[in-house]
């Protein structure tokens, strides 16, 4: 029992005709997890050419979601605004990575963005073995709503809320170090303009 048989993986093989220990997948059977029915999830693109369109409905929870994720694996080089300028690029890079705020990035369709995240780009390696393709997506969401963010307009801003957004207001301005500052709740804080406790 302790000599066996068996074939190393690539080694010739006596058994089969073609001599290959290495088999092909039999006509017609889908590996485990590798059933990819929906090509635009897995692809980003639709008939060759990049789609502008979540695969799915867009949530506060696909979003955040995708923040957790971005934060994890985008955010050390593209910093957490999405400018280009996070921690790794500073440690050396010779090129630092775009910034998701540049007019050609803005007008970049959801597929490629999904594409770059899945295949790599320049010095950015590929995320698709790390990052499940639904995850892909979700950061994707996050970055056009990075993207918006740093860009908006008087327009997008909801009526009635004032601009600037009144900053917090705190009832310890500093935290321990280990936890935050704390806010006031919104029915102290909500007195006559003007008026600080």
């Amino acid at each position: 029992m302790q000599v066996q048989p068996k074939q190393n993986p690539l080694v010739r093989s006596d058994f089969f005709p073609d001599h290959r220990s290495e088999r092909p997948l039999i006509e017609g059977t889908v590996a485990r997890n590798q059933l990819h029915e929906d090509t635009y999830l897995y692809t980003g693109k639709i008939a060759g050419n990049f789609g502008d369109y979540m695969p799915f409905p867009l949530t506060k929870e696909v979003l955040e979601r995708g923040r957790q994720r971005y934060d994890i694996y985008c955010s050390p080089c593209h910093s957490l605004v999405g400018d280009g300028k996070g921690f790794v690029p500073s440690r050396g890079f010779s090129r630092l990575p775009p910034s998701y705020h540049t007019p050609r990035l803005q007008k970049a369709p959801l597929g490629y963005l999904f594409d770059v995240i899945s295949n790599g780009y320049g010095n950015m390696p590929d995320y698709r073995s790390q990052i499940p393709a639904e995850d892909r997506w979700k950061i994707v969401a996050y970055v056009r709503a990075l993207q918006l963010s740093q860009n908006a307009t008087k327009a997008d801003v909801p009526a009635g809320q004032a601009i600037p957004s009144e900053p917090p207001r705190f009832v310890s301005p500093l935290g321990s170090g280990a936890t935050l500052p704390e806010i006031e709740p919104a029915s102290v804080s909500s007195g006559t303009e003007g008026e600080h406790p």
